[in-house]
């Protein structure tokens, strides 16, 4: 009989961990296996245990039910079964379980609390050095930012020349010192002189990993995953299916009891070119298998848009497809796919010499509240040039741009709608963007109007005669709010004339 280490409680929607004493001889990645059976009166899952290095062999398990649990645990080195029980308490502040998708265009969290998504990028923030992955958890912290995405594998890009804290396999990398910003395009793929093992995880790069999603996960932060990407010199986007396969069953399930992961299977899936629509529907089909709870899964793309009617997509992650239109085409989106639309990447705030790397806090802002006002979310990133390259977009460390404090200012609109879930676009007067809420409530009790870089100094609004409406005019770059009174029927507004203004209706009686 083993040793079984194991807690013996845990709360809803938390991590349950066992971990089992095993052979470390020869290949446990591929020669060994272990599972995990759980079952209470609500539920019943198996899922797949994994090597963790040094002779441990762990298996996790996200309870969504209160109560007791019995589980068994088998094992190839293991001669019988392990069995035990533990007891998941009630979820604790801040615990809201899973994010879903809800009401077709819009999440909510597994107990019903509402989920409007603020997002960032910060590609390889958790495979930086010193203090920096600790600062980007301070910025999170101080931030409206409630979803962040970022990768396994580490990046190869400009201003991505120097080496990772860790790598995801045994073995060593090329040479990067011969790298520079005019060449390194050139050492893009597999570059001369990396020595991988594809058969062999490198624990401790997923330990830490796993460690700042529990970090997240802490600060009510999902964690976005970004599990394959095209910019790499180490051959990691290159692999053979077999190891593909094996690196998909090994990240699902090391990372899918935690709640507040999400799976993107790839960032700018369409410039991975060794990667076939068969290779994505076969990692699609993995997902669908062993995540068994479920959580939300999309694909980015750069140019060309992935079919994101396939099933098992389960909201649109996308990259703007023109160099000024992105949340214009929210609603176009909203309609083709029936489905949530996230505008991951509509290019940062910054000025580095890439155009998707240099609008302004203003127009990022902009961009926002036009893709909220038409029932979609919006992600944010940064790039502003650094005498150590270090940009957010990537690496994380601190904010320098004009649009998070703006953008906190917006969550704090969208929290105070009242009964819904999301916003969905509402035909008015043809030369505005208006929204009201996706809910069950009455069309006409509240409105959100957005006049993005038009200035209109007066506004003549008609709603129903017999009804009163509190009128506050929103500046959404100064972040001010100003109470207009009661009117009703047909009634003008007075506005600043200046960009960026919006006008909030809510009915009163």
């Amino acid at each position: 009989m083993s040793v079984l280490s194991a807690q013996k409680m845990v709360e809803k929607w938390n991590i349950f961990e066992a971990e089992l004493p095993g052979p470390s001889a020869g290949n446990p990645f591929t020669e060994q296996k272990i599972e995990g059976m759980f079952c209470s009166k609500n539920e019943e899952k198996t899922v797949a245990g994994f090597y963790d290095g040094e002779g441990r062999y762990k298996v996790r398990f996200m309870p969504s039910f209160e109560g007791e649990y019995k589980y068994e645990l088998k094992a190839s080195f293991l001669s019988e079964t392990e069995t035990g029980t533990f007891m998941v308490t009630a979820p604790g502040e801040g615990n809201h379980g899973p994010v879903r998708v809800a009401d077709t265009y819009h999440f909510a969290y597994e107990d019903g609390t509402r989920y409007y998504s603020i997002g960032t990028t910060c590609y390889v923030w958790t495979l930086q050095t010193d203090e920096l992955p600790e600062q980007t958890l301070e910025t999170l912290k101080n931030s409206a930012f409630n979803k962040i995405r970022f990768c396994i594998f580490p990046k190869h890009y400009d201003y991505n020349l120097d080496e990772p804290a860790s790598y995801p396999y045994e073995g060593t990398p090329c040479d990067s010192s011969v790298l520079t910003k005019e060449n390194f395009q050139e050492y893009s793929g597999c570059a001369p002189g990396n020595d991988w093992d594809y058969y062999r995880f490198n624990p401790v790069h997923f330990q830490k990993f796993e460690a700042q999603i529990k970090n997240l996960m802490e600060l009510g932060i999902e964690a976005d995953i970004i599990v394959m990407h095209p910019y790499d010199r180490w051959g990691f986007s290159e692999m053979p299916a077999k190891c593909d396969d094996l690196y998909w069953n090994y990240v699902i399930a090391r990372l899918s009891a935690f709640r507040n992961v999400w799976w993107s299977l790839a960032n700018e899936f369409d410039l991975l070119s060794k990667k076939s629509d068969a290779d994505w529907e076969r990692y699609a089909k993995i997902i669908c298998e062993k995540d068994v709870y479920n959580h939300l899964r999309s694909i980015h793309n750069c140019k060309s848009f992935y079919d994101y009617n396939r099933p098992w997509i389960t909201h649109c992650s996308i990259q703007r497809q023109d160099i000024y239109k992105t949340g214009e085409l929210t609603d176009e989106w909203r309609l083709r796919y029936k489905k949530p639309i996230v505008i991951d990447e509509m290019a940062y705030e910054g000025n580095i010499q890439h155009g998707w790397g240099n609008i302004s806090g203003r127009e990022l802002v902009r961009r926002f509240w036009e893709t909220t006002c038409r029932g979609g979310y919006a992600g944010h990133g940064e790039t502003f040039l650094h005498p150590e390259d270090i940009l957010w977009w990537s690496h994380g460390g601190t904010l320098h741009g004009e649009s998070p404090k703006r953008l906190k200012f917006l969550y704090q609109i969208l929290s105070e709608i009242p009964n819904a879930r999301g916003l969905a676009p509402k035909k008015m007067n043809w030369d505005e963007v208006a929204a009201v809420p996706d809910t069950t409530m009455g069309a006409d009790d509240y409105y959100l109007i957005y006049y993005g870089f038009n200035r209109p100094s007066f506004r003549t609004y008609k709603l129903a005669k017999d009804r009163s409406y509190e009128v506050d005019v929103i500046d959404t770059w100064e972040m001010s709010v100003e109470n207009k009174g009661i009117y009703s029927g047909a009634f003008t507004v007075e506005l600043p004339g200046k960009e960026y203004m919006a006008v909030r209706i809510k009915r009163v009686k």
